[in-house]
């Protein structure tokens, strides 16, 4: 049987969605297989939004349909019957999974019995312990510990096992008192705080409330939270003096002043970002305002309405967000809000949970996340222009992976971040071509290309360039790595690291390797990158710091130096330089175990090995594979990413003083986020060899 989990709540709007997403991730670490299931469906009629977003998150294969139990309605008609129909449908889940998060009914329209202590039969019926969420909103830890009393008490009557308590909307100012109030219950417990934005509607959801339409604005930022909502009723510049950052504001379409200001407060610098303006009455602008403001083509979402005043704003005020598909935001906060303030190895333990043997790339993305936020680097991102950046850096902020710095105009870059819904206050934003460090680089610069004719002026204008001002504040020790490429070319990322940050002492040739996340292990791949035609000394220089880099992130090096040809069976060119480079890693560093030449299937495979070379202690076993030339490595790792369905990470820049990365220019916000991870690691690694 597959380890399992049960969240209950004695009531709705407790915040289990939270706790569900942050056990999830932290089941990712402990197994390959991780599914979610819902013992009680919320409808018949239409998906339930909880379970759509949780199996975004899982790792088991598995369909929605295979997800739910049964329904309010069976439940009503025959609560025995329908308990053993969810007894039924989940052990068909429980046996394509190593985990199952079990996440409880809602509260939706079941009185008798008792919603919790039915969710706590289905528990035991299931065999799952119990994670009690209980509400902090508006309550007192004594409060809290009492509501925790009589849950705990209704669970033990029907034999339910409850392994931990989770408060979650509490004071965040009481967090400590409520943890150690409710822990004098003898269960582990934790709180979390309130988050008023894990609440807040989206606009698309304020249109879907209200039976509105799209006026105007790029629906794309209908997914941005509205914060607070907002009546227009007064004049304008009264009402420019209350606008607040995500706020939505209702107003009469037929209020020209109000919507023009609207419009362009919302573009101009100093002036809140809005979350957009919503037109009731069902009134339209007048036509020659209207052609004012499609001219001025604001991407605000305006959306329209046929309710009254009143009306629109009693049922924006009630309108609660969901966290649902694509509410990225709400979904990184959630997740963030259980890492800080969830001891997750305890909750393992409480759970007793073995750690796997194997490593799936869900859990070794989790476990860089968590090993760079252990050690918080400073990692400066030079594209901020580019989308994928901005929402890569609120997911890393969010979570607290890394301290970040932009590079960009602070304006424009702060103003895309907050139309798109994204939170980036803990971020610096600099331009380069107004920093105060822009001299002190250009001197610097200078003098480390003197011997290469530099000259202070030239140095100026190429500090200007958001690379080689990247580069310089890694350099400067001022960050502690850098990550670039989705915009700009390797080259144009690279070439001033090799420039300013040069290679460690020892290594001459700056190379690479990915990081092949495959169904059950990760492998290193080296070099797939970088150096197009390796000499020998190249190769071993390859081969030694892709074995320290795979080291890094928990990989056992084992180095296979690649050939066509397999020991001693081979001659030629090609086979005589891979066994001199696998002669100088042995020289050099005879604490790596390294075989080769070696072909890709004896260094995998062992049965393969035990036949083409035996007595190996690397063949078969091999977990870095360096290979030949550039052409050999780059085909094979896109022919495993996309034939095997691996996940390839990198690529890992290595040989470098100080980390600096490359993306591709087709990355996505998580391989952003994944690269930062690793820079962060590595420069971990710096951090404790001085």
């Amino acid at each position: 049987m597959p380890s399992s989990v049960y969240i209950a709540a004695p009531s709705g709007d407790t915040g289990k969605s939270t706790i569900a997403l942050g056990v999830l991730h932290l089941l990712g670490t402990t197994a390959a297989r991780v599914g979610v299931f819902r013992p009680v469906a919320r409808s018949s009629q239409e998906n339930d939004y909880l379970l759509e977003m949780l199996l975004q998150h899982t790792t088991a294969d598995l369909s929605y349909e295979q997800c739910i139990g049964v329904t309010y309605g069976d439940v009503h008609n025959d609560a025995d019957g329908a308990l053993s129909e969810i007894v039924r449908r989940y052990h068909v889940v429980a046996q394509q999974c190593d985990a199952v998060v079990i996440v409880g009914s809602d509260y939706t329209d079941v009185e008798s019995p008792t919603e919790l202590t039915f969710n706590a039969r289905v528990a035991v019926n299931l065999g799952a312990p119990v994670i009690l969420s209980l509400t902090g909103r508006n309550r007192d830890p004594e409060t809290i510990r009492q509501a925790a009393d009589l849950c705990l008490a209704e669970l033990r009557a029907v034999k339910a096992h409850s392994v931990a308590i989770i408060a979650n909307r509490c004071d965040p100012a009481r967090l400590n008192d409520v943890k150690e109030t409710l822990e004098r219950t003898g269960v582990a417990a934790w709180a979390l705080p309130e988050v008023p934005l894990m609440v807040a509607p989206t606009m698309q959801e304020l249109l879907d409330a209200l039976s509105g339409e799209l006026y105007s604005g790029d629906g794309e930022l209908l997914q941005r939270e509205a914060t607070s909502v907002l009546v227009g009723a007064m004049t304008a510049e009264h009402l420019l003096e209350r606008l607040k950052e995500g706020a939505a504001v209702i107003a009469p379409a037929d209020r020209s002043d109000v919507l023009l200001s609207l419009v362009m407060a919302h573009e101009a610098e100093g002036f809140p970002s809005l979350a957009g303006i919503i037109f009731n009455g069902g009134l339209l602008p007048h036509k020659s305002i209207a052609r004012l403001v499609e001219g001025l083509r604001p991407k605000l979402p305006i959306i329209k309405t046929d309710y009254g005043t009143f009306q629109t704003a009693s049922i924006a005020a009630e309108t609660r967000g969901r966290v649902g598909v694509g509410s990225q935001r709400k979904v990184d906060t959630a997740i963030g809000l259980m890492e800080r303030h969830v001891d997750g190895a305890e909750l393992i333990d409480q759970l007793r949970l073995e750690m796997p043997s194997v490593v799936t790339p869900q859990m070794f993305e989790y476990q860089l996340i968590d090993r760079a936020r252990a050690e918080r680097k400073h990692i400066v991102l030079p594209e901020a222009s580019d989308d994928r950046i901005l929402r890569a850096a609120s997911r890393l902020l969010q979570r607290d992976v890394a301290d970040l710095t932009l590079l960009g105009e602070e304006g424009p870059v702060r103003k895309r971040a907050a139309e798109l819904g994204l939170d980036l206050g803990a971020a610096e934003v600099i331009n380069p071509a107004t920093s105060e460090l822009l001299e002190t680089f250009a001197t610097e610069y200078t003098g480390l290309r003197k011997h290469r004719g530099m000259t202070s002026d030239r140095a100026l204008e190429l500090m200007v360039d958001v690379a080689y001002f990247g580069t310089m504040m890694v350099h400067m020790d001022i960050a502690d790595g850098m990550v670039s490429g989705a915009v700009h070319t390797t080259a144009h990322t690279i070439r001033p690291a090799f420039e300013v940050i040069k290679t460690v002492p020892g290594c001459s040739t700056v190379s690479s390797i990915f990081l092949m996340c495959l169904a059950d292990k990760v492998l290193a791949y080296g070099d797939c990158a970088v150096v197009p035609v390796p000499d020998a000394g190249q190769l071993a220089d390859i081969a030694i710091s892709s074995a320290e880099t795979a080291a890094q992130f928990g990989i056992d090096p084992k180095v296979a130096m690649l050939s066509y040809s397999t020991g001693e069976s081979g001659s030629g060119a090609d086979v005589e330089k891979v066994r001199e480079a696998t002669r100088l890693v042995r020289e050099r560093r005879p604490d790596i175990l390294v075989d080769g030449p070696i072909q890709y299937d004896a260094a995998v495979e062992p049965s393969v090995a035990r036949s083409k070379m035996p007595g190996s202690p690397v063949a078969g076993q091999a977990t870095v594979l360096i290979f030949p030339d550039l052409n050999t490595g780059n085909n094979t790792y896109k022919a495993v990413q996309r034939s095997a369905g691996a996940v390839a990470i990198g690529p890992v820049l290595q040989g470098l003083n100080k980390p600096v990365n490359d993306l591709s220019r087709g990355a996505l916000v998580q391989d952003i986020v994944n690269t930062v991870a690793i820079t962060a690691i590595q420069a971990q690694a710096i951090t404790a060899a001085k």
